[in-house]
C-alpha cells in the first residue's frame, strides 16, 4: 500500500514537472514597427532646425511601454512622450533593445535637460532633474551630432 502511494506521488510529481517545463517555452515576440503620428522640429540657438517623424505617447499604456521590444529606429525618428503636467520625470530602459538619448522639455517647449546614451535593458533611473512636460527619445548620439543645447526649443504637430 505504501509502495503504491509513493509510486503515485512520484508519478504525479513527474507529470507536474513535465507540465511546468512545457509552459516555460519562449513566447514569440510580436514585431513592433514605427508608426508616424506627427512631425517635430527642434529649433537650435544657431537658427538651424532638425526635423523628426515622431510617434506620440500620450496614453498611460503608450507612456509605460514607450520604445520597449523594438529593434531600433531610423535617424529621423523619435518618440515624444506628452504628459498632462510639468514635473520631474524619471525614465528607464527596461526591455529597450537599443541605446537612446532622452531630451526633457518644459511646458514652454524648451529643452531643460538631457540623458545621453541610455544603455539597453538598464533599469537605472534617468531623471530629468528639473520639471518637464515632454520627453523626446531618439537614437543615442544624436544630441551630440546635432549639437543640441539646453534652451533650444521644439514644436510638434500631431497627424489627423
Amino acid at each position: 500500500m505504501i509502495n503504491r502511494l509513493v509510486f503515485s506521488m512520484l508519478l504525479f510529481v513527474s507529470f507536474a514537472m513535465i507540465s511546468c517545463k512545457e509552459q516555460n517555452k519562449p513566447i514569440p515576440q510580436t514585431k513592433v514597427s514605427f508608426k508616424k503620428e506627427g512631425d517635430l522640429t527642434i529649433y537650435k540657438s544657431d537658427k538651424t532646425q532638425v526635423h523628426l517623424d515622431i510617434e506620440i505617447a500620450d496614453t498611460d499604456f503608450d507612456i509605460q511601454t514607450g520604445l520597449m521590444y523594438r529593434d531600433g529606429m531610423k535617424k529621423n525618428q523619435g518618440m515624444l512622450f506628452v504628459f498632462n503636467d510639468e514635473s520631474e520625470r524619471f525614465f528607464y530602459m527596461k526591455n529597450t533593445k537599443f541605446p537612446l538619448d532622452l531630451i526633457y522639455i518644459n511646458a514652454d517647449k524648451h529643452i531643460v535637460s538631457f540623458q545621453k546614451n541610455a544603455k539597453p535593458f538598464d533599469e537605472s533611473s534617468l531623471p530629468s532633474n528639473v520639471p518637464a512636460q515632454y520627453v523626446l527619445e531618439m537614437n543615442a548620439g544624436l544630441i551630440d551630432i546635432w549639437n543640441l543645447k539646453v534652451g533650444d526649443s521644439i514644436s510638434f504637430k500631431k497627424n489627423n
